[in-house]
């Protein structure tokens, strides 16, 4: 009999070794998720104050204690964007109570010390929600994985010359926009506060995200206010080195306060509101901000904003005067990105392409120079230009600059962070370019890599196959080490050198993994060029 008790008592012990820890306290409150394929996976946990009512359009407010069990067994709203319906039963819809946050994690207690990946989703700062990646191949190979949530579109990013005085009496700073990254950064001020209690390290914090997640990483790693929160840095086809201007053309500039105000002033006038006042504006259903085509066209048009607090300014010289958050760096692009953004607007024709070269370059002799690297003379000519102008514009140029201007630093012995640089060229069948005679078919385009490196596969982008699954392994590590360590080497991988400008250390990534130079190095280096003239030149307002 004693024997029996001895066994079960062990038994019951094992089980309770192996069990996933799904009840924890925070410092809101206790809090309680559900089992998901062996880990801990709590949905919803709120990081912020619902930003509604009289806090729409102002900075994001902590969190409110609770009572009780909160009950984290759910996806909570994407951010209030156009496409407002849920793509499966189990995802909800849209709501401007949208600060939450989900953590999966493989933890069996608190403070087990894990190294903590955070995603930021991407939707070009107008769409996207933080539940459409699945992060469980992170967790089961050991890592925390977060997912946090942000206001984009008007309610992320609009400023108002009134919504800057209010801040301006409310606290000693005359700006507006920029809510949706001060909800990322509240996030991850939360996450270092909390991940211990799920069993992650606040000090073994990396930050990941695609597009406008990515864009995102690299202003975080600009900001002042997200300095000390996150020790690595992983950005898929982002990068932010654009010039401050009092206007944005296309991906070649940012706007700075004054003309993030007008442009806020235009949108409002544009849908028939400005004429009310801020406390009315604030009372209008978010649906009815929705319908202005200029403001969600492709590519984006709210935008984060040089604000002088949340971004400092133009990043570029900053960076030239050691001034950014110092962490290693893990980043890269796609082949054929922007042909996504060309076959959004339907095709691209010759007389489009010479609109778009009036409007983008302004300066007749920098619209000859890019006429000469991007010929447009014929439709397939003219759809490539653009391609591959929205592509350098909007990823490529800024992680080259990024990757260059950090990595010169670190190798003078101005900054510690290391920069690893990637190159996605893997075979894929891009619908985008459906019923073109091209090779670029077989191009990855932009997103293509999202399957490869959350290991699931079969989606965007085509069906799985045997390549796909082989270089998805290879990938994954990559980017395991790389949160684990800081550094991605490990193990079998071939050796991936530390990034240096004019050197084959560009990790590529086809079928395999090999080392090659920049890719496209003679359009960046126009771009490079473009970009010193920008920053020079600002353009003035139209009022």
């Amino acid at each position: 009999m004693k024997k029996i008790f001895t066994t079960a008592c062990i038994a019951l012990f094992a089980a309770t070794m192996n069990a996933q820890m799904l009840h924890t306290t925070v410092a809101q409150g206790e809090v309680e998720g559900v089992e998901q394929n062996g880990l801990a996976h709590y949905k919803g946990i709120p990081f912020a104050t619902p930003p509604v009512g009289d806090l729409r359009w102002k900075a994001p407010r902590p969190a409110q204690k609770w009572q009780g069990v909160y009950k984290a067994d759910s996806f909570k709203a994407k951010p209030y964007q156009q496409s407002q319906g849920p793509a499966r039963p189990d995802q909800p819809g849209v709501s401007e109570d949208c600060l939450y946050l989900n953590i999966l994690t493989p933890a069996k207690k608190a403070g087990e010390g894990l190294p903590v990946l955070v995603w930021i989703h991407g939707g070009g700062f107008n769409t996207g929600a933080s539940w459409e990646n699945n992060g469980e191949k992170f967790a089961q190979a050991g890592i925390v994985y977060a997912a946090i949530t942000y206001r984009t579109n008007v309610f992320g990013f609009l400023s108002l010359p009134e919504l800057s005085q209010e801040s301006q009496k409310e606290n000693g700073r005359a700006i507006s926009g920029n809510y949706g990254l001060m909800d990322q950064i509240m996030a991850l001020q939360w996450i270092h506060d909390n991940i211990a209690a799920f069993g992650g390290d606040p000090a073994k914090v990396t930050i990941m995200g695609e597009s406008a997640g990515a864009i995102s990483v690299a202003m975080l790693c600009q900001s002042p206010l997200a300095k000390g929160l996150f020790r690595g840095a992983i950005s898929e086809s982002g990068g932010n080195m654009a010039p401050e201007d009092n206007i944005r053309i296309d991906n070649n500039s940012i706007r700075n306060m004054a003309g993030s105000e007008q442009y806020g002033k235009d949108f409002i006038n544009r849908i028939g509101m400005g004429k009310l006042k801020l406390k009315d504006l604030r009372k209008v259903e978010p649906e009815k901000f929705m319908g202005d085509p200029i403001a969600f066209g492709a590519g984006g048009a709210l935008w984060p904003v040089y604000d002088g607090y949340v971004l400092k300014g133009d990043p570029y010289p900053m960076y030239q005067q050691g001034d950014y958050n110092d962490v290693n760096i893990l980043m890269g692009t796609n082949s054929d990105e922007g042909s996504m953004f060309t076959g959004f607007l339907g095709g691209f024709k010759p007389e489009q392409y010479e609109q778009e070269m009036k409007e983008s370059f302004p300066d007749p002799t920098w619209q000859q120079k890019f006429r000469e690297m991007y010929p447009g003379k014929n439709d397939q000519e003219a759809f490539d230009a653009h391609s591959d102008i929205f592509r350098e514009a909007a990823f490529a140029w800024p992680t080259y600059a990024w990757g260059n201007l950090q990595s010169k630093n670190t190798a003078e012995g101005k900054g510690k962070g290391k920069v690893y640089m990637f190159f996605f060229n893997h075979a894929k069948q891009n619908f985008f370019r459906n019923g073109q005679n091209t090779n670029r078919q077989y191009m990855t385009m932009h997103a293509g890599e999202l399957g490869l490196t959350f290991g699931q596969l079969g989606g965007f982008g085509g069906p799985a196959n045997p390549s796909d699954e082989a270089l998805s392994r290879l990938v994954m590590q990559y980017w395991i080490n790389f949160i684990k360590t800081g550094d991605p080497n490990g193990g079998y991988l071939p050796l991936w050198p530390v990034y240096a400008e004019g050197t084959e250390t560009v990790m590529n990534f086809r079928d395999g993994a090999y080392l090659t130079g920049i890719h496209n190095l003679p359009q960046l280096q126009l771009w490079e060029e473009y970009m010193k003239w920008r920053r020079a030149h600002k353009t003035t307002i139209k009022k």
